[in-house]
């Protein structure tokens, strides 16, 4: 009766030790990361538990829950494999206190399976077939080491010519063989050659073809392994994948065989010495040292893997924040040669009002005609911005609108526009459903147009593996990296909102709470049913429980409701302190629409937020967004951010001199610094060490996708259509 308590109560600890590594290791308080962790494992999404869990959080950020969550399920695979290995070993009748601590002990998978190492059913060896032949007692009497009569004396008491030992040399051999696989298994000693190696070893690469490619710069490279950048590491795995270099990782074996042969020739000198030192040289360069390497490999790759995910995670986040240009009928222009532009008008709503292909680049080169259908688009639909994709033919096409600026009859600006996975989403089942009047590269034209009037809403309709924004994607394990974009596309819809009318299915799928079929079953009910008239009336849609009403509720707004906090991200759980607010304050919910809120602020303050707060029952944080709400229902958090940069000219690379100055947009963001558009239709590069005033550790803490700053040319390269920058500060 009392064996199952004592485990509750081992698992109950080895559980509060993952929360306290993880409060470390995020510099939080322990209370935090158990509130959060009892909130998820309750079912509660990472969106809602950041915006409407603060209290019991503590205010932790969606970010900070990501990376808890992504923690708390890394440290619960290590115990799960920690169990794993102690009942394969108990199984086997093996388990002693010494195993059993050593276990407990172990940090990481690595570590559990240096122990697991020696109980793991082996294919035959050269160590297994020696102990098949009778050798494992020499085996034994060498690793003592004692002093005794000449090992060739005692080694022909083992020779056997029908087991395969036809002299005293082949049983020490053997012998020896035994001894190797034994050092090799040994965990402490596996876990130091690991350690040493990655704390001191080289990655060294060389080039295995003569040709130039673009690992030219890793032909000779060699780079300590723990400070290799993972686009480095990235780029070399990708080099030897494709058959271009050698990789290898160079340690100081002479240092790892001293440490070595210190821990298995412990006995002194005997005239077994030779023979266990032969052991363990065997043992570290047959047996340890290349699966050590692969070992080492792994982690390099897994950790630039994360490191990339992370800075792909950044970028998405910074791309889908982009404010939005609401309320303007835009031209979406995808340009090409052959198959001539494809031209899209889209209304305020992205309703799309009319279509059309011209072909003013070569081989047609019909100009004039498509100078007047661009005109006459501009002119019926009052257009003054024109979204250009930045595709093939997008430097012509540039050429083209800039050139028709002053001859349209009112002021039009333009805007090159990233088209990476527009042809991705024209050829999906979702567009092809919305779209079915239209051809692929029509609705190209739209989607162009749709990411300037509202970035996320047309995002989000696409994978987020195909937008563009990271480096080396194709080499990440992709299951990983579709979990990690897929929760950052939920937390900015979800921080941004959506409206329940008028949201399209791929948007309303990615807030917290709803799944693709649910949000099918909202846009079917909208349907039959017309406008939803209040978020409650949400609760009669198919698959949107109480539970999942709780989650999404919030992110969902309704601006013509009755109910005025229904266009505000006041949670529903909360409409009654927010009626008490404003009764308190002396404000009605007609002035929260009316926006008359101007002094709701000042009148909080004069009572005292944590009186007001504890009177109210409700938490600080609480209380501080519920006042940002009411004062400015149905507000878009992207309003704040930097406004798309409109051109009316245009420039080339070849006018760029060195020295000048400019206004450019970050487009990109990756390890080694960041991609910044100046209007030459090429981006230019700003190095990591020129990104700020002093060091710069992560090219992200110093700029994110969107933001317009100002830049410096330092080198222009014509021919190979490069340009360096730095940043002006």
């Amino acid at each position: 009766m009392d064996t199952p308590i004592i485990h509750d109560h081992e698992a109950a600890a080895r559980q509060q030790a993952i929360l306290a590594r993880i409060a470390h290791e995020l510099n939080v308080r322990l209370a935090q990361v158990e509130a959060a962790v009892e909130l998820l494992d309750a079912g509660n999404t990472l969106p809602f538990v950041a915006r409407y869990r603060k209290e019991a959080t503590g205010g932790l950020d969606d970010e900070q829950l990501r990376v808890l969550s992504e923690k708390l399920a890394a440290y619960r695979a290590i115990e799960a494999r920690r169990e794993d290995v102690r009942r394969l070993i108990a199984e086997q009748d093996k388990m002693t206190d010494d195993i059993a601590a050593a276990l407990d002990k172990a940090q990481s998978v690595a570590e559990i399976d240096d122990i697991y190492r020696p109980f793991r059913p082996k294919r035959r060896t050269r160590a297994s077939i020696a102990a098949e032949r009778g050798l494992t007692p020499l085996a034994e009497r060498m690793e003592a080491q004692e002093q005794g009569q000449d090992p060739l004396l005692e080694a022909e008491a083992f020779i056997d010519a029908e087991k395969g030992v036809p002299d005293a040399v082949a049983a020490l051999q053997g012998a020896m063989d035994i001894l190797a696989e034994r050092f090799s298994d040994e965990a402490d000693y596996r876990k130091w050659i690991r350690d040493y190696t990655w704390n001191k070893g080289k990655l060294q690469s060389k080039a295995k073809t003569e040709e130039d490619t673009v690992y030219r710069l890793y032909y000779d490279h060699s780079e300590p392994v723990c400070k290799m950048p993972s686009h480095r590491v990235l780029a070399v795995d990708r080099g030897e994948r494709e058959g271009v270099l050698a990789v290898k990782i160079e340690a100081d074996s002479g240092w790892i065989l001293t440490w070595l042969r210190a821990h298995t020739c412990r006995k002194g000198e005997s005239n077994w010495t030779a023979y266990v030192s032969t052991a363990t040289e065997d043992a570290y360069k047959r047996l340890i040292a290349p699966s050590v390497e692969n070992e080492v490999r792994g982690m390099m790759t897994e950790q630039a893997q994360e490191q990339a995910m992370g800075v792909f995670a950044e970028n998405l986040k910074s791309l889908l924040m982009q404010p939005p240009v609401p309320g303007r009928t835009v031209l979406g222009f995808d340009p090409a040669y052959r198959t001539g532009c494809k031209l899209a008008v889209v209304g305020p709503l992205g309703e799309v009002l009319e279509t059309a292909v011209i072909y003013p680049h070569v081989p047609v080169r019909k100009v004039q005609e498509s100078e007047r259908t661009l005109m006459q688009m501009v002119d019926k639909y009052g257009i003054d911005i024109i979204s250009i994709g930045n595709g093939t033919a997008s430097k012509e096409s540039e050429i083209l609108i800039a050139g028709l600026i002053k001859r349209f009859s009112r002021p039009v600006q333009y805007i090159m526009v990233s088209e990476a996975g527009a042809s991705v989403y024209s050829a999906s089942k979702l567009a092809a459903l919305e779209f079915p009047e239209f051809d692929v590269s029509l609705r190209s034209a739209v989607s162009i147009a749709r990411r300037l009037q509202d970035p996320m809403a047309e995002l989000v309709k696409i994978d987020p593996k195909s937008i563009g924004v990271g480096q080396y994607q194709h080499d990440m394990n992709e299951k990983r990296l579709s979990q990690t974009l897929d929760q950052v596309v939920e937390n900015c819809v979800s921080s941004v909102g959506a409206d329940l009318n008028t949201a399209s299915q791929p948007l309303l799928a990615q807030i917290a709470g709803i799944t693709a079929k649910t949000a099918q079953n909202i846009c079917d009910w909208r349907a039959e049913n017309g406008a939803f008239d209040s978020r409650a009336q949400l609760k009669k849609v198919k698959g949107i429980g109480p539970a999942a009403f709780i989650q999404c509720a919030g992110f969902l707004r309704v601006p013509h409701s009755a109910e005025v906090l229904d266009n505000t991200a006041v949670h529903p759980e909360s409409y009654g302190a927010a009626r008490d607010l404003l009764a308190r304050t002396g404000f009605s919910k007609n002035d929260v629409k009316a926006g008359r809120m101007g002094e709701l602020a000042q009148k909080i303050d004069a009572i005292g937020v944590e009186r007001l707060a504890s009177d109210m029952g409700i938490g600080v944080p609480t209380l501080r967004d519920m006042v940002a709400e009411l004062m400015k229902p149905g507000r878009d958090p992207r309003e704040s951010l930097p406004q798309p940069q409109l051109r009316s000219d245009i420039m080339d690379i070849s006018s760029l001199i060195q020295g000048m100055e400019l206004t450019g947009t970050v487009r990109n963001v990756a390890d080694f610094g960041a991609f910044v558009d100046i209007g030459v239709h090429q981006d230019g590069l700003v190095h990591i060490s020129r990104l700020g005033r002093g060091f710069v550790k992560r090219a992200q803490d110093a700029v994110s996708i969107g933001d317009i700053i100002q830049v410096r040319v330092l080198e222009v390269d014509v021919k190979r259509n490069r340009i360096s920058l730095e940043r002006v500060l």
